[in-house]
């Protein structure tokens, strides 16, 4: 970056054609739910595969009546805006028209179409289930999408004000009687990365826990709950977890998920009580059963998410000290 062209750079970006923010917040009410691709300036964001402009096409076939050839739209879309676990500014484009698929095509399409959008606000995570990484959403600034140049935080601004611009399409889907729990589970997912509105989409979600019986979706609504309220500084959160994950009247699964929302939360050491509960052998048992919340399933995709996040969260970072050993597979007995 030592021409001319990247004096100033991003700054002098802002708001220029390059923008993906302003691109995405150009786009009119009319033309997202008249599925007008042909006024979206597709072409200026290309992606790793080829021109930005192809996206339309691969859009209109996820939203046709033949759920075949839809499934292999929805794949290579995923591939096109979400290469090698990173988003692609293109992709931010696209969330709008996404949603709108999502929530009227396909019913067996519809959580993995739900799951882009939300992989396309959302930084590369793979791999971090650590305290301070598994609820991040925003992007280290310095890091830029290699087909456009732009940050790539720019294209998680822009794909996040699409959700909240669009949040009446997605909160009905949290009382949907859909037969399929991963559709709730991933709208949660969604909605974790509202930028706005805090306090209705808090309190859908919440509203959703009390009234949620499956597993995943439990723990799902209680790590968006905790990422709304950590990115939103929401002083009572660290207390409502707690009082989840300490009540042992509580289902097993909902201790669990607020204690690793708890963790998230705040810097505090982990208490005993709350260390005793996640490096229980027992807890070995939920390592499959919750494989399938979207944060547990980018920290280790090889059904190891939970133990990844415990080990990692629990971790004492100075030398010598461990887990129990209990917990990591070697018994003293």
């Amino acid at each position: 970056m030592d021409d001319d062209r990247w004096a100033g750079w991003p700054d002098r970006w802002v708001g220029a054609d390059c923008d993906v923010r302003t691109a995405v917040g150009a786009i009119s009410s009319q033309v997202k739910d008249g599925l007008r691709y042909d006024e979206v300036p597709w072409r200026r964001f290309p992606h790793f595969y080829g021109p930005g402009e192809e996206i339309p096409g691969l859009l209109t076939t996820l939203a046709s009546d033949d759920a075949e050839t839809a499934d292999r739209a929805l794949s290579r879309l995923w591939t096109c805006l979400h290469h090698q676990g990173g988003t692609t500014a293109v992709g931010a484009l696209a969330v709008p028209f996404l949603l709108r698929i999502a929530t009227s095509g396909h019913p067996g399409l519809r959580a993995r179409t739900l799951r882009l959008v939300a992989e396309t606000g959302r930084c590369q995570h793979m791999g971090d289930g650590s305290r301070e990484g598994l609820l991040q959403v925003s992007e280290d600034p310095s890091v830029v999408e290699g087909s456009t140049m732009c940050p790539v935080d720019w294209t998680i601004q822009a794909a996040r004000q699409a959700v909240t611009d669009d949040l009446h399409l997605l909160l009905p889907l949290l009382s949907d009687p859909d037969p399929d729990p991963e559709v709730r589970s991933v709208t949660a997912y969604v909605l974790a990365a509202a930028t706005g509105e805090h306090s209705r989409v808090s309190s859908a979600l919440q509203s959703g826990l009390a009234r949620e019986d499956d597993a995943v979706v439990r723990v799902s609504l209680i790590l968006a709950i905790a990422q709304l309220a950590r990115e939103h500084r929401d002083e009572l959160a660290p207390a409502w977890a707690h009082d989840l994950w300490s009540d042992p009247g509580r289902p097993p699964e909902v201790r669990i998920g607020a204690g690793l929302a708890w963790l998230c939360l705040v810097t505090d050491p982990a208490p005993e009580e709350l260390r005793t509960l996640l490096t229980d052998p027992g807890i070995r048992r939920y390592d499959d059963l919750l494989q399938p919340v979207p944060w547990l399933t980018w920290v280790d995709p090889s059904d190891a998410g939970l133990r990844s996040c415990i080990d990692e969260m629990l971790m004492v970072r100075t030398p010598g000290r461990a887990l129990d050993d209990s917990w990591n597979g070697r018994s003293s007995s």
